[in-house]
């Protein structure tokens, strides 16, 4: 079997990472129970990040990035209507394909309030800056209308509530989340 370079592992530790902070938040989580998803010792996963909050950081910022590719990806080449129902539909299909990107989302948020609460700042700054890329990757494909972006952002939280709180998708709670907009399975097809 080859030995996997220390970029490999980086990245390993940033999956393991991504998956244990989704299930038990900041506080929650050991830097023990992420080196054992991975396979190395503490003092190896340390040698790879100085401190449990990189490794958090390193996740979220993960977390942040694949969720503005998919975004950006989704809308690619389209403006208004199109690029609204386009990233609706991808977003959803990332958070009921990869649950942990919307459990991650959720405790970022909990772990910058519980920081801010104890006077860290410098956590939530950098969360805060990964966010504003993110709105940033939506704002122009919805022509930089800041009403349109903030409609489109304040949907994303509420269906994150939603599914969070394990709303099926039939559920009437879901009816009037853009109406237009069809969750569409990996072929195109509603409800796959």
């Amino acid at each position: 079997m080859a030995r996997m370079s220390a970029d490999e592992r980086r990245e390993s530790v940033i999956r393991a990472a991504m998956h244990e902070f989704a299930r038990g938040g900041y506080h929650g989580t050991s830097t023990e129970a992420i080196a054992k998803r991975v396979g190395v010792s503490q003092p190896y996963l340390f040698r790879l990040f100085p401190n449990k909050q990189a490794i958090f950081l390193a996740a979220a910022d993960r977390c942040l990035r694949e969720t503005r590719e998919v975004l950006g990806a989704a809308a690619e080449g389209l403006e208004g209507d199109e690029a609204t129902y386009a990233m609706a539909n991808a977003y959803a299909r990332l958070i009921t394909e990869d649950p942990d990107k919307l459990q991650m989302q959720l405790q970022m948020y909990v772990t910058i309030g519980a920081a801010e609460a104890a006077g860290d700042h410098e956590l939530g700054e950098l969360v805060r800056n990964g966010w504003m890329e993110l709105w940033d990757t939506v704002h122009l494909p919805l022509g930089g209308d800041v009403n349109e972006t903030t409609t489109f952002m304040a949907y994303g939280m509420l269906i994150n509530n939603l599914a969070a709180m394990g709303f099926p998708p039939g559920h009437r709670v879901w009816g009037a989340l853009f109406p237009a907009a069809r969750v569409q399975g990996r072929e195109g097809r509603p409800g796959q």
